[in-house]
C-alpha cells in the first residue's frame, strides 16, 4: 500500500495569536518542520492552506493546495488534501502543522494499523485525534456528503467509515510521551515545545504573543 501525507495549516490560530505555520522552530518554520519529518516517512506530502493564505517555502516535492471553502474545519482540509494526492497513493497520514514534535515511528505504526480499515485514529476515551490519523482515499465520498450537509465534525466521518480507534496508550511503545499528539494551541504550549527540544523562543515574538 502506498502512503502519503497531508499537513493542514489553514486554521485561524486565534488562540496562538500568530499563524502557526510561520512560527519559528529552530532554523525552520513550524510547517517546514512537520512537512520535513513527515516526508521522511511517507510520500507524497501535501500541505493544505486556507484560501489566500501564504505558506513558508517548502521543498519542490511538497505541494500546497487550498481549502475550497474557508473556516470549515479539518474535513474541508482533508478533502482538499486527499483529492490532491489521488492516484499517487492509497491512504494518507494526516497531521496539523502545529505538531513539531511529530515522531516518525508513530506515523509508521499508524500506517501498519490501518490494515483493511478505512480510517485508523488514536483516541483517549471518547476523544479522538483526527489530525494524527490515517485515511484511505475511498473516504472522499463520505467527506463530501458530510460537508454538503454541514456536518463538519470529524466524529461524523468516523461513524460513517470503517474506523479503527486505537487507545493512545497502545502507541506509547513508539512514542512514550505521546509527543506527536501535543498540539500547540497557546503561546505557553509553543514555549514548552521549544524548551523540550532545547530551543529558545524568539524574544520579540514571545513579547508579541504575550500582548
Amino acid at each position: 500500500m502506498r502512503f502519503g501525507g497531508v499537513v493542514l495549516c489553514g486554521g485561524k490560530s486565534s488562540r496562538m495569536g500568530y499563524p502557526k505555520a510561520w512560527l519559528p522552530f529552530g532554523e525552520e518554520f513550524m510547517l517546514q518542520r512537520v512537512a520535513r519529518i513527515l516526508r521522511g516517512v511517507v510520500s507524497p506530502v501535501t500541505a493544505v492552506a486556507a484560501p489566500g493564505q501564504d505558506a513558508p517555502p517548502l521543498p519542490s516535492d511538497v505541494s500546497v493546495v487550498y481549502d475550497r471553502r474557508e473556516s470549515r474545519g479539518p474535513l474541508e482540509g482533508l478533502l482538499a488534501g486527499l483529492t490532491a494526492v489521488s492516484g499517487r497513493c492509497d491512504a494518507v497520514y494526516a497531521s496539523s502543522c502545529d505538531a513539531p514534535r511529530l515522531v516518525p515511528a508513530f506515523v509508521q505504526r499508524m500506517t501498519v494499523l490501518l490494515r483493511k480499515h478505512q480510517i485508523v485514529v488514536p483516541c483517549e476515551g471518547e476523544f479522538c485525534h483526527p489530525l494524527a490519523a490515517v485515511y484511505r482515499l475511498d473516504v472522499i465520498p463520505h467527506i463530501e456528503s458530510l460537508l454538503a450537509a454541514d456536518r463538519l465534525r470529524p466524529a461524523f466521518l468516523f461513524e460513517l467509515a470503517d474506523t479503527r480507534r486505537v487507545p493512545v496508550d497502545e502507541l506509547r511503545t513508539v512514542d512514550p510521551e505521546l509527543r506527536t499528539l501535543a498540539n500547540l494551541n497557546h503561546p505557553r504550549d509553543y514555549a514548552a515545545a521549544l524548551a523540550a527540544e532545547g530551543l529558545q523562543p524568539p524574544a520579540d515574538l514571545m513579547q508579541r504573543l504575550a500582548r
